[in-house]
């Protein structure tokens, strides 16, 4: 999607995959829907499909073209681990995050079961690779602890929780096997309301076990004058990053040849040769 964002937890957004459906209370307002909507019927617009699920090969390539050491969310726009992303695409997006590990990875899902299974199967590969951070989102007790369970059973060197938009009180959360906490309000028109005792608590629990957390923003539908103090400041906890060469660009084109070669076919070509 963006060479550079302004998600506050990120420096880049990374899409190969486009548009989703909704599966819990979590994603009634949708940022990326309401954004991608507003493209719908736009001829050669990206979002000229709107929110509909879509594989977008040609953005695979990207992160092999980015020379400079960035943070990476891995689909902003969708969820990777959504039931019509064919398991071969995932593996192909994974490779590709293997092989460009230069850049950290936070790939994020409301689908953990998919992806705990994918990480104990052919994600093998990927899922202990300590530049890439696996996270499940958690809104409330009823859907998110279940994901965290999830989560913590996958392998994973660096696991995290985005509890965004925290729609409740989380209570007493294991938070056994996490290593970054963000939490956030809803924004936007409609916005349901982010009560304060419900972030301290989690807050508190992190401080507790000694997990970096984030905190977002309060959000509301102006959510800038709401703003991202807690207590009079910000909290801009981070797990540590791993820090890996950048590899030439001779070898990251080798690299996405490989990549094609394994992943795609005449037919149908998973990743495009950069060349």
């Amino acid at each position: 999607m963006a060479e550079h964002s302004t998600i506050e937890w990120t420096d880049a957004t990374w899409n190969p995959v486009r548009g989703c459906t909704k599966v819990s209370p979590g994603c009634k307002h949708c940022y990326a829907e309401t954004f991608a909507e507003r493209f719908r019927g736009v001829p050669g617009h990206p979002y000229e499909q709107g929110f509909d699920l879509r594989l977008v090969p040609e953005k695979l390539a990207e992160p092999l073209r980015w020379r400079e050491p960035k943070m990476i969310f891995v689909n902003s726009m969708s969820d990777l681990f959504h039931d019509g992303v064919p398991d071969e695409y995932i593996e192909a997006v994974a490779a590709v995050m293997v092989k460009a590990k230069w850049h950290t990875y936070q790939v994020l899902t409301k689908r953990s079961a998919r992806m705990a299974s994918l990480l104990h199967g052919r994600l093998r590969f990927a899922a202990e690779c300590s530049h890439i951070w696996w996270g499940v989102s958690v809104e409330n007790k009823k859907h998110g602890l279940p994901r965290l369970h999830d989560l913590q059973q996958a392998p994973a060197s660096v696991r995290f929780l985005s509890v965004e938009p925290l729609l409740e009180g989380l209570g007493r959360v294991n938070l056994k096997g996490i290593h970054w906490v963000i939490v956030g309000g809803e924004s936007g028109h409609g916005a349901r309301p982010l009560e304060k005792e419900w972030v301290v608590s989690v807050r508190n629990q992190c401080l507790d076990a000694g997990i970096p957390f984030f905190f977002k923003q309060w959000g509301g539908i102006r959510k800038k004058q709401a703003g991202r103090l807690l207590d009079g400041k910000t909290h801009d906890g981070f797990p540590a990053r791993s820090r890996y060469p950048v590899s030439p660009l001779a070898t990251a084109l080798n690299w996405a040849r490989e990549i094609q070669a394994q992943y795609g076919s005449p037919q149908n070509e998973l990743l495009p040769v950069l060349a």
